[in-house]
């Protein structure tokens, strides 16, 4: 298979993105307050200055004791004079000597003398003097108790470089003391679609007279992009004009861009001219066509130092072409250590086919099946100008063709996007 007649082999999925990824490089790096941070990729390890716990402290609201003052008292209920109650911050360190206890809230630092916390549950409540009524839970290995450094010790590594902010890796790291952290910075990315029939949605009137379409990728894919961390800039829509292509493309690279992506222009048409602007302006094609569906008419390259993925024009082609190459681009641009989508096994609900020798992506619905399996159904048409299905679908079926029938029942790769966890309120 080849690209234009050019002669070009058609590279595979993962051929693909390893040639487009090659050409990538971290961002550089800056200093963020860390409210600030999520979503950043850190620039070097973190680690902890503080041990946390900093002291053992109690695992549940309930009386801090002595375990040998309470054994037994399952069978017997068992009284201790509680000498006063110690919460979460508190200053109060009562020693706790035999028949005495102290109340005790959950996160409070445990008196000296306690080794173990009973449940309130498991007492009757008393303020001066409270029977046990039970001793069973105090009987585990931690005792209801969270000793010193459960969960850090000083010195310990919390963060890898390249780990992405999740909003609980901002609570470790708020923990530990780093007020700020380096990260790298957020790549630009300026996006650019072309075609003489399509225009913005303000000309909506023009598609219900049949004279337009709106370029629905100037809304989706920058969207997705947004949603990966990008600071996306979007050009106005070009015509099929060479030289206004030259010139709009042209200044995009003398600002700031780390990363230029076109939709549209790259198959084998007679108005399909990217490729050829992209020359005239120096760039080197890396990628000319991908054995994918949909999507296979897809480029890749760079110019002046800039890399460059050019996206098919059909919407769906454009939004399954950006999970599987520029989500990962951007990912590698922002410094991150996990760029790859992982796909995880399904169940297919419906019969499938893959017909040609390609590797498809087919729009698909999963869900959890009543015996506890993720099952999938497909969106409805797989046409590669039909958006709606694709809105419908929360994951991506991956099957290599070419196979006729892959019946109801077989086991399946889905790449899951990014909604697929959800599921409807009762």
């Amino acid at each position: 298979m080849s690209a234009r007649g050019s002669g070009y082999t058609a590279l595979s999925v993962t051929e693909a993105r390893r040639t487009i990824l090659k050409r990538m490089r971290a961002l550089p790096v800056q200093t963020m307050e860390l409210v600030s941070a999520t979503g950043f990729a850190l620039a070097e390890a973190v680690q902890s200055t503080v041990t946390l716990p900093p002291w053992p402290n109690a695992g549940m609201d309930g009386y801090a004791v002595r375990a040998e003052d309470v054994t037994g008292a399952s069978v017997a209920p068992v009284a201790l004079r509680v000498l006063g109650t110690i919460a979460a911050g508190s200053s109060l360190r009562p020693l706790v000597e035999r028949g005495t206890c102290a109340r005790i809230m959950t996160g409070a630092p445990m008196p000296p003398g306690a080794d173990c916390v009973v449940r309130v549950e498991d007492t009757d409540r008393g303020a001066e003097t409270v029977r046990i009524l039970d001793d069973r839970d105090t009987r585990s290995e931690r005792k209801n108790v969270r000793p010193r450094g459960e969960d850090v010790s000083e010195g310990d590594v919390v963060a890898a470089r390249g780990d992405c902010i999740t909003p609980a890796l901002l609570g470790v790291l708020a923990s530990v003391g780093a007020s700020h952290v380096h990260v790298h910075r957020a790549p630009v990315v300026v996006v650019a679609a072309s075609g003489n029939e399509l225009v913005d949605v303000s000309a909506i009137d023009a598609v219900r007279d049949g004279r337009a379409i709106v370029s629905s990728s100037s809304y989706s894919l920058p969207a997705l992009l947004r949603a990966a961390g990008a600071d996306v800039r979007v050009l106005p829509v070009l015509p099929d004009d060479p030289e206004l292509m030259r010139e709009a493309f042209a200044r995009a690279l003398d600002h700031e861009c780390d990363l230029l992506i076109t939709t549209g222009g790259v198959s084998a048409g007679a108005f399909d001219h990217v490729r050829d602007v992209m020359e005239s302006l120096g760039g080197r094609i890396d990628v000319h066509r991908v054995r994918v569906r949909p999507g296979g008419p897809l480029a890749a390259g760079h110019i002046r130092g800039t890399p460059w993925i050019g996206l098919p024009g059909n919407p769906v082609s454009t939004l399954v072409t950006a999970q599987l190459f520029v989500l990962p681009a951007i990912r590698v641009l922002a410094g991150q250590n996990r760029v790859l989508p992982q796909t995880i096994p399904v169940r297919l609900g419906e019969s499938v086919s893959a017909n040609a020798d390609l590797t498809f992506y087919l729009r698909a619905e999963v869900n959890v099946a009543v015996d506890g399996v993720l099952e999938a159904r497909l969106t409805g048409g797989q046409g590669s100008n039909l958006l709606t299905s694709m809105s419908r679908a929360n994951a991506l079926l991956e099957i290599d063709g070419p196979v006729d029938h892959i019946a109801a029942g077989t086991m399946v790769r889905a790449l899951l996007l990014d909604h697929a966890l959800l599921a409807e309120a009762p």
